[in-house]
């Protein structure tokens, strides 16, 4: 694993402020989260419903702007439109055009990221085979159970070939066939060099998948925990889990 960093969190916090009627409300986000990322590594972000997991990875995106702190991929400040090129993204609830098949999705998204026709057609054709949707390219996204809607979001994801992955609860509504091949998939990225950060309830996926964890009680990034204290010992990293939340 390569110790340069793929992104780094300063001591970001992020307060919602929202006016009513008049009245101004005032909602804690994150607080005053530091993280480094480092490349090569994946990386599972743990923690309670309402525990700031999305709110984080909002921020690493640069969807939602910090309060305080500063946010950096591949060591530039955001806003930055090259630096994004270089990270794919799939959403906790994937919301497409249900008229669309997964190939007329797969182009929306490749013209957006700038990919000529021939390299659509040509990477179409590899994710698809990865994500295991190549039998269902003539259906209608309308026409997806949530696990193959899960899986075109990934295909999206994979379509230009990015170095950093941020995948927000990507084995969402996967059946036991669909985790172990979403789980190969990403063992499979990352032995080709991928960086993978990815937010999951699921603790037994990201003991299987993980080089770290961080885990995210109300708000506040509570511990990271390197495989080492977990590996070897089957529902360590639950145990551990609980006794953070619990401290």
């Amino acid at each position: 694993m390569s110790t340069a960093s793929a992104a780094h969190l300063n001591n970001v916090t992020k307060v919602y402020r929202r006016r009513h009627l008049g009245k101004l409300t005032i909602t804690p986000g994150v607080e005053d989260i530091s993280l480094q990322l480092q490349n090569g590594e994946v990386f599972g972000l743990l923690g309670l419903n309402g525990a700031g997991k999305t709110t984080t990875i909002k921020l690493l995106l640069g969807l939602l702007f910090p309060t305080r702190g500063e946010v950096r991929l591949f060591d530039a400040p955001l806003p930055n439109l090259e630096v994004m090129r270089r990270v794919g993204y799939l959403p906790e609830l994937p919301s497409f055009y249900k008229y669309l098949t997964v190939d007329e999705l797969l182009t929306l998204y490749g013209s957006l990221s700038d990919l000529s026709s021939n390299d659509i057609r040509q990477r179409s054709n590899t994710v698809l085979a990865q994500v295991g949707l190549t039998a269902h390219t003539r259906k209608r996204l309308g026409e997806y159970s949530k696990g193959m809607l899960q899986r075109a979001g990934l295909a999206q994801a994979l379509l230009h070939d990015p170095q950093l992955f941020v995948l927000d609860e990507p084995v969402s509504g996967l059946d036991p066939l669909g985790l172990k091949e979403m789980r190969q998939l990403l063992q499979d990225l990352n032995r080709r060099g991928k960086t993978i950060f990815f937010s999951s309830h699921i603790i037994s996926e990201a003991e299987k998948l993980c080089h770290r964890v961080g885990i995210l009680h109300q708000g506040r990034l509570a511990r990271v925990i390197d495989k080492k204290e977990w590996d070897g010992g089957e529902g360590k990293l639950e145990k551990l889990f609980l006794e953070t939340i619990h401290a």
